[in-house]
């Protein structure tokens, strides 16, 4: 028998942001101080733009403000800020946006951008609070320096690619940045390893916490959905396996 209901597993994660483009219909739509509201968009399979996931408002959909590549996910800041996380080299990158202040930009100008850029945000508007965290940290808690536009949320869940010098350590790591207390703690996922899983093809794409458990929830695309150990760095059972 399950430790956890598959059907309350199955509700947390539709509603946990996944990445560009893939995940885009997770997106919740953004609303600005001033009362405007943004909504995402994807510009299809074709053409220049292909994959391409941009914000606008909601009014005017073809004036882009803000242009994502892939990996990137959006998540509410209070009061009414947009942040974006997202890998950047070696770091994962977090930054944070002000909606009343995105410029609009032709579209021409993110024409092939999406497959030719290492860049993964595109905006005419410089964001209001950015930095990095490195993702060579080891495991355990760390204090990292947050700008003050970033403290305002207390936990989420980072997902990220992780350094494996042997087939039998850990490709794939959660990073949970708890910002409110300026700390990130590292969790590498001692089950997700060369040697047991295809690094490339299959890798998690999203996790979230189970508010009645408090253990960590998620999804590895090509595997299926699972649940951790108390440590969150170990595997206690799949919920529901990939055919």
């Amino acid at each position: 028998m399950s430790l956890i209901d598959a059907s309350r597993v199955r509700k947390i994660l539709s509603s946990t942001v996944g990445p560009v483009p893939w995940y885009w219909e997770t997106f919740q739509s953004v609303h600005s101080q001033s009362g405007q509201k943004f909504i995402w968009q994807h510009h299809g399979t074709e053409g220049p733009v292909a994959h391409l996931v941009t914000l606008g408002l909601e009014q005017e959909p073809d004036k882009i403000r803000l242009a994502l590549n892939t990996y990137c996910r959006p998540f509410s800041l209070s009061p009414n800020a947009l942040g974006i996380w997202c890998p950047e080299g070696r770091s994962i990158r977090l930054a944070c946006f002000d909606p009343d202040q995105l410029k609009s930009f032709d579209v021409a100008e993110v024409a092939g951008w999406f497959k030719q850029s290492s860049d993964r945000i595109y905006a005419a508007t410089a964001p209001v609070a950015d930095f990095e965290t490195p993702l060579a940290l080891g495991p355990g808690t760390h204090k990292i320096e947050v700008p003050a536009k970033l403290v305002g949320v207390e936990e989420f869940i980072v997902p990220t690619s992780y350094k494996a010098m042997y087939n039998d350590e850990p490709a794939f790591a959660l990073f949970i940045f708890y910002l409110h207390a300026g700390l990130v703690e590292v969790l590498p996922q001692k089950w997700f390893t060369a040697a047991q899983y295809r690094v490339g093809q299959q890798w998690i794409t999203r996790a979230a916490r189970d508010p009645e458990s408090q253990r960590i929830v998620g999804e590895c695309f090509g595997a299926g959905t699972f649940l951790l150990e108390e440590d969150g760095c170990r595997l206690a059972e799949w919920i529901e396996r990939s055919t």
